[in-house]
């Protein structure tokens, strides 16, 4: 029996990313679909007001934060294995179709091409107001006032950044999940969202979020650490001009305080050529990061487009070579 499960392995594997790729490819996020991610989100949120209203004191608060982080990332993971288990005692097609929808709804590649383009439409027609309410939908900064040139670097920020969060690192946890057999791609993968969720939600280094979040933001971070590094190293292989770049995203990555987004804008930054960061207000209040980048071109909408073009490619590769590696182990383990 463990010789053919093995045997089956190679073709439930390509048969899972591939078919989760092609999906969220093709579709991304159907909106009249419920998502597992809002599902997280429903969650998160009423277990944090609940802890806002009931728990007082930091150090309550600190380990009441460190209770919601696991239960919701634990908890969505074993979740999902759940499901997949009692699918494949009734059916092994039904439970891979699952982890094929699964999977794919943890990829944000789709959703983030279609956010990035419903801002470029409205540039090429220098509709800037319409280009400033559609860019709000997706990014945290005010953008009721921002320039073209402001908005255009606002979207390649946002692609830069959630090209790691929403696109590979999720890919690497499935990844790595699917390397191991008992777990599945699914589980891994949608426990980093959680994660990620989480840090969206409750990260915040503002009241009444201080005390609460800062596991999630901590443990979001050290999560997406190596699946960025990977990406940056990819990506600069991708440019063609590697020990260029990569010395580029050393000298300015390390400047943002976040560990992974400043590595993620940095390395954009150096392969389009653009400089990013600067400042950017908050609900009004005025927040300046860094300069990421040298200023060789201007920023344009030819730009998001080579991100997007970058976003992708990067994903594809990472696919790729992910699938080969696991392949070759799994070959290497066989009798």
């Amino acid at each position: 029996m463990m010789v053919e499960e093995l045997n089956l392995f190679p073709l439930n594997a390509l048969v899972i990313l591939g078919g989760s790729a092609w999906l969220d490819f093709l579709l991304g996020d159907p909106k009249s679909w419920l998502h597992p991610v809002q599902l997280i989100g429903w969650a998160i949120n009423f277990a944090s007001q609940l802890i806002i209203k009931k728990v007082t004191g930091k150090t309550a608060k600190r380990l009441w934060g460190i209770f919601l982080g696991l239960k919701i990332i634990i908890g969505s993971g074993f979740l999902a294995w759940l499901i997949v288990h009692l699918a494949e005692k009734f059916s092994p097609v039904l439970a891979i179709f699952i982890q094929i929808v699964g999977v794919a709804s943890c990829f944000a590649g789709h959703s983030l091409a279609q956010a990035a383009r419903s801002v470029i439409e409205p540039l090429k027609m220098r509709d800037l107001s319409t280009a400033q309410q559609k860019l709000a939908l997706f990014v945290g900064r005010d953008t009721d006032n921002l320039s073209e040139t402001e908005i255009l670097r606002a979207t390649v920020e946002s692609v830069a950044e959630n090209t790691v969060d929403g696109v590979t690192a999720p890919l690497f946890y499935a990844l790595l999940g699917l390397a191991m057999p008992f777990i599945g791609p699914w589980p891994l993968a949608i426990a980093y969202k959680a994660a990620s969720t989480l840090d969206s939600m409750v990260g915040y280094k503002r009241e009444p979020y201080t005390d609460l979040g800062w596991f999630s933001a901590r443990l979001e971070d050290y999560l997406t650490w190596l699946p960025c590094r990977l990406t940056v190293l990819m990506l600069a292989l991708l440019s063609k001009k590697p020990r260029h770049i990569l010395a580029m995203a050393r000298r300015d990555g390390p400047l943002d305080p976040s560990p992974n987004s400043g590595w993620s804008e940095a390395i954009y930054a150096a392969i389009l050529g653009v400089q990013l960061g600067g400042d950017n207000y908050y609900q009004g209040v005025l927040k300046s990061k860094p300069l990421l980048g040298d200023a060789v071109q201007p920023l344009t909408i030819g730009k998001i487009s080579q991100g997007l073009w970058y976003s992708r490619t990067v994903f594809l590769w990472q696919l790729l070579l992910g699938l080969m590696i696991i392949l070759a182990i799994q070959a290497g383990a066989m009798p």
